[in-house]
Parts: structure tokens; sequence; C-alpha cells
């Protein structure tokens, strides 16, 4: 059973130049990956209440739209970390202390990016090990705003400007046209 110990958020502009230079991601692959994830978020949507615009932006900004080596390779889109066996020792961006550091952790590994889906709804449904109402504050959020406030309150990212670029990638991509709760 995978254990949740935390997650993590990379800072887009802290990323590797020289990755960046190499990948630029348009707009149709950035599409195409709203495309892909979308039946997923919203049957999550159905069963669960999780806004589709709140799984939809944290998938493509945790994944850097389905890019970063976490996502292609082990599909994890939400930079989940893990005790697990199985779990992929990576490098990844801290926030601490006000300023980013680079640091290894242990991340998750899925068969598929609907089951990291899955996995991610889960753990707002039941909560962490230490908390198992910990992101009630989501579940219950009445608009994506309010949700991505709630997940920057309750340090889903160590990232400070985590909700703002949630907000902002929902508001560019207009991702709240998917919220039909």
């Amino acid at each position: 059973m995978l254990q949740f110990v935390g997650w993590t958020s990379q800072d887009n502009s802290q990323k590797n130049s020289a990755t960046n230079a190499t990948m630029q991601i348009t707009d149709n692959q950035k599409r195409a990956f709203i495309a892909q994830i979308l039946p997923i978020a919203q049957a999550e949507q159905q069963k669960y209440k999780i806004f589709a615009s709140i799984t939809l932006a944290q998938a493509a900004l945790e994944s850097d739209w389905g890019q970063s080596q976490l996502a292609s390779q082990y599909h994890n889109l939400f930079g989940v970390k893990s005790s697990a066996s199985d779990a992929q020792l990576l490098t990844t961006k801290e926030y601490v202390n006000g300023q980013w550091i680079t640091v290894q952790a242990r991340f998750a590994t899925y068969a598929s990016w609907k089951q990291s889906v899955q996995a991610h709804t889960q753990l707002f449904v039941n909560g962490t090990a230490w908390d198992h109402a910990h992101y009630e504050e989501v579940l219950t959020a009445t608009n994506y705003q309010q949700a991505a406030e709630a997940l920057q309150k309750k340090g889903y990212a160590t990232d400070p400007e985590y909700a703002q670029k949630l907000i902002s990638l929902i508001k560019e991509y207009q991702l709240n046209k998917y919220d039909g709760l």
C-alpha cells in the first residue's frame, strides 16, 4: 500500500535551463495534455466533488504538462512522495526558509496517469496518515480559488506562490469551464 508522506512542487523558473532550452512545450501540447487528463478528472469530480480545474491545473503544474521525468517515466503527475519500496529517488526543488533548494526525495510510481489522478483524489478524500481530514477544505470549497488557497494553506506544496500559480493556469486555459459540480 502506498503511504503518502508529502508533496513537492517545482518552481518552473528554477528548472534546469538546458532542459527548458530543449523542451519548449507548445500550446498544442498543453491542450493535448488537458484533453488526455480531462475525462479522468471529470470522472473523479463526479464521484468526489473535487474541481476538475484543480486536478488539471495541479497535474499541469506539478508534471510540467506531463513532460517531467516523474510524469513521463513513472506516471506521477502530482509530485507525490512515498516511502513505498518501489518509490523512485529523484532530485527536486523545495522552497525552504525563503529560498529554493535542491533535494533528493522518494516519489511514488503508478502504472498510468489515470492511477495517478485516482490516488491524488483519494489523498483529498482520505487525508494523510497523520490527519484524515487534512484536505477537507479542498473538498468543501465552493470554487476553484478557494480550493487552490486551501491546498496552499494545508501545505500541499512548498512553493509560497502555489495557489496563485494554480489560479493563473485555470484562468489562462479556462479550466473552470470543466467544473460541473
